[in-house]
């Protein structure tokens, strides 16, 4: 593994009490931090600004969480063979990344279809965790494998290790949180293989954290992006969908 070289991206918006922690512990990983500020109206860019080490992109518009991970796989495929995801609201622990990377088989070091890797958050039945987080994950998770994705447990984790440059090649509609489930279900159509390794979760009672997840705008969302990846698997020969779906 000393070898392979990593990139962290860190999408973030209007995350300015949360995010200079998580930077830092991902600096402390050793890999380069590539943090797309998606266009942030708070304190967040200043914050940002501070931190040496970094680098930073900023959309000037908000355009959503799926358009910063999309600006940051670019901006990392010059430099990285693997992208790994943290969010910016201080839910994931940048030294998780270390139980991600060994959960990449040796085999995907020379595959033609690398795996990405899923951080499984644990313990999201308990009563510090959102409703929220625990009634989208479950519905995510349905609805990824109704789509022709893989059969996972957290399809809604923002955690994750992504191959470079293959999932650039996906093309992936959503620009919003619903780019985390299309990707996993136009995985699925390529024959990526999609590995979950547990990783810890933070919703401690009075520690700030932002959500810019809302119930019924992002329900109305992922239902229309699932109901198209359904029509997709249905009514389009898997031939034609692996075409439309994976371009160099």
């Amino acid at each position: 593994m000393t070898k392979v070289r990593f990139a962290v991206i860190i999408p973030v918006y209007n995350h300015e009490q949360r995010v200079a922690d998580v930077i830092r512990g991902a600096l402390e990983l050793g890999f380069p931090v590539i943090v797309v500020d998606d266009g942030s109206t708070d304190g967040t860019h200043s914050a940002i600004r501070k931190i040496a080490g970094v680098t930073v992109i900023r959309h000037e518009r908000n355009r959503g969480k799926g358009a910063a991970i999309k600006t940051g796989f670019a901006a990392a495929a010059g430099i990285a063979d693997w992208a790994i995801t943290i969010d910016a609201d201080g839910q994931h622990d940048p030294g998780n990344s270390h139980d991600l990377i060994r959960a990449l088989p040796d085999s995907a070091l020379t595959g033609v279809r690398r795996p990405i890797i899923i951080g499984m958050r644990e313990n999201m039945s308990g009563d510090d965790v959102p409703w929220t987080s625990r009634f989208g994950r479950e519905f995510s998770n349905f609805w990824v494998r109704t789509s022709g994705g893989p059969r996972v447990r957290d399809s809604q984790s923002g955690f994750r290790i992504y191959p470079l440059p293959e999932s650039l090649f996906l093309k992936i509609r959503a620009n919003r949180f619903q780019f985390e489930v299309e990707i996993l279900a136009k995985a699925g159509w390529n024959g990526f293989p999609i590995i979950e390794a547990p990783v810890s979760v933070s919703y401690t009672p009075g520690t700030p954290r932002i959500s810019h997840f809302r119930p019924f705008v992002d329900f109305v969302r992922n239902s229309g992006t699932f109901m198209r990846l359904i029509f997709q698997r249905i009514f389009i020969p898997s031939y034609i969908r692996r075409k439309m779906s994976y371009k160099k």
